[in-house]
């Protein structure tokens, strides 16, 4: 009589239980049996999507993308690709590898980064991008091509938001007289 009473209440505890809200589950983990890892947090194939302030789509992919550690707040990533869609069209730029800082909310580009949208493209090296901001500058030589001709410089800053570029340093542009009409 006590028996099957026992297994009663057994099935009943096992069958409410999941409507008592309570979802803990403890266990014990032994530190000498866990592998740890090299960094903090590690990813392949990387993909972001989302829409900017002005609800414009966009995604950003990374081929890998590594923090050492919660202390350092850089996420080191690599082939990174990026794609909008703006009001005058698509644009798209992509470059080796980048620097993400957590902190500063910027990030910086070791090498070309190639940006291409409709009427023009540019190639820029060393490139700082603060998201804040919206403000973009590079450390090293710019070439571009526009629907009216090509340029090149030292250096180059720009307001995102604006979409006013600033050349500086070695400015060359050659202008296609037969394309303006």
């Amino acid at each position: 009589m006590v028996l099957p009473s026992i297994i009663g209440a057994l099935v009943a505890v096992l069958a409410f239980s999941p409507f008592t809200g309570n979802q803990e589950l403890s266990f014990v983990l032994d530190k000498d049996e866990v592998n740890m890892a090299n960094e903090r947090m590690r990813l392949t194939e990387a993909l972001y999507r989302g829409e900017d302030s002005k609800g414009q789509p966009f995604s950003l992919r990374a081929g890998s993308a590594v923090q050492k550690s919660s202390a350092e707040p850089v996420l080191k990533m690599t082939n990174l690709q990026g794609r909008i869609i703006m009001n005058d069209g698509p644009a798209s730029l992509t470059a080796g590898r980048g620097v993400y800082n957590i902190d500063k909310e910027t990030v910086r580009v070791n090498g070309p980064l190639a940006f291409q949208s409709v009427g023009y493209d540019i190639v820029a090296s060393n490139v700082e991008l603060a998201l804040k901001t919206k403000k973009m500058q590079s450390f090293g030589p710019v070439t571009g091509k526009t629907k009216v001709g090509t340029f090149r410089a030292d250096r180059m800053s720009a307001d995102l938001d604006t979409r006013v570029v600033r050349l500086d340093g070695g400015v060359r542009l050659r202008i296609d007289q037969n394309v303006i009409k």
